[in-house]
């Protein structure tokens, strides 16, 4: 039944497809995959330092301010008590998943892996249904299968196509609390490889055919094209590059789009945290929230740094600084995504009506 309902609403915003966000983030990760194939067929490569500086500027500067504003846009004309129980859950996720690193931190890092791919899986679901449609998506495991290969791209792919820069940095993730902790499952992290990219490449091959054989069409098309050239850009472009860049021009890009296209506001706007007509007090309100949100989050960054045992890994502040901010950012995208998305029922962070 919901299904149905998606597919309905679909054909109605798909004029969203024409939406600037959608061009721009395809001709983004298009570019990008052909200057590194480019680049790579003439044997020139980027130094990994500058690799890190992208990471960091990417998932700093530019991804995490969109991740305050979908939790904003979310909360914004939410009754009180709901914002309450919401924070609070956050925090107890938050609490949860610091404790599972610091118990099993080889566990904390492949939900890290999960939380990644959940994120840019199912956000991105959400996004075609908002925008271009998902006609083609007829099941919950079609569904649930386009959420798997979108966001395998993120994490799988680069597993596979940068085995040496993932599996270091991995290594620098689970160090923040066990150096060496990793160390056991090389042989296991080496016959892997493999296996994950016949399933990856199986999965994508499913989800592409099931998605022409229930219905074709446009949506199918775009679908079909995007997850091709997510598969391509994780594989073309070195992963500290290709993931730094993808979360702010590709999912956070998507996102505007999503938002802008549905452009619903659900909840009673006597509880609007902005609540004012004033455009002076609108504004006043709003660098409030901001500013607020800023300094939570920087508590939260501290109460992490404080309680891992070695927050840069035992190593050199640039590659410490990855490994620890990459542990971070998956520690507050858990509660992103499942208080913010699939225990929200009613709205949540991906909003589409």
């Amino acid at each position: 039944m919901r299904a149905t309902a998606r597919q309905t609403l679909g054909r109605l915003y798909r004029s969203g497809d024409d939406h600037p966000s959608l061009a721009l983030s395809r001709a983004t990760l298009a570019a990008l995959a052909v200057a590194f194939a480019l680049a790579a067929a003439a044997d020139v490569t980027v130094p990994l330092r500058a690799q890190m500086i992208v990471y960091l500027v990417g998932m700093v500067a530019l991804n995490l301010p969109h991740g305050g504003y979908e939790h904003f846009e979310n909360l914004r004309r939410r009754r009180p008590d709901f914002r309450l129980r919401y924070v609070a859950a956050y925090l107890a996720a938050i609490a949860a998943f610091v404790a599972l690193l610091l118990v099993a931190p080889v566990a904390g890092l492949a939900l890290a892996v999960g939380v990644a791919m959940a994120k840019g899986g199912l956000g991105g679901v959400h996004v075609l249904d908002a925008t271009t449609g998902s006609d083609h998506l007829r099941t919950r495991f079609q569904r649930w299968l386009a959420a798997g290969v979108r966001g395998g791209a993120v994490m799988l792919v680069p597993m596979v196509a940068w085995p040496d820069t993932f599996h270091a940095f991995a290594s620098l993730m689970v160090g923040l609390v066990d150096p060496g902790a990793l160390a056991p499952y090389a042989d296991l992290y080496a016959s892997a490889q493999p296996v994950v990219a016949a399933g990856y490449v199986l999965a994508l091959a499913t989800h592409v055919g099931l998605g022409y054989l229930r219905g074709g069409g446009r949506s199918w098309l775009v679908d079909a094209g995007e997850s091709v050239l997510l598969a391509t850009y994780f594989a073309t472009v070195p992963v500290l590059v290709a993931v730094g860049l993808y979360f702010p021009f590709w999912y956070s890009a998507r996102q505007v789009a999503r938002t802008q296209t549905v452009a619903d506001p659900v909840g009673n706007d006597d509880h609007d945290l902005l609540g004012a007509s004033e455009a002076s007090t609108v504004a006043l309100r709003a660098w409030g929230v901001l500013v607020f949100g800023a300094l939570a989050t920087f508590a939260v960054l501290a109460v992490v740094y404080a309680v891992v045992p070695n927050p840069l890994a035992g190593g050199s502040v640039l590659p410490g600084a990855v490994a620890f901010w990459s542990i971070f950012i998956s520690i507050v995208a858990l509660p992103h995504v499942v208080v913010g998305s699939l225990l929200d029922d009613e709205r949540g962070i991906w909003y589409v009506p």
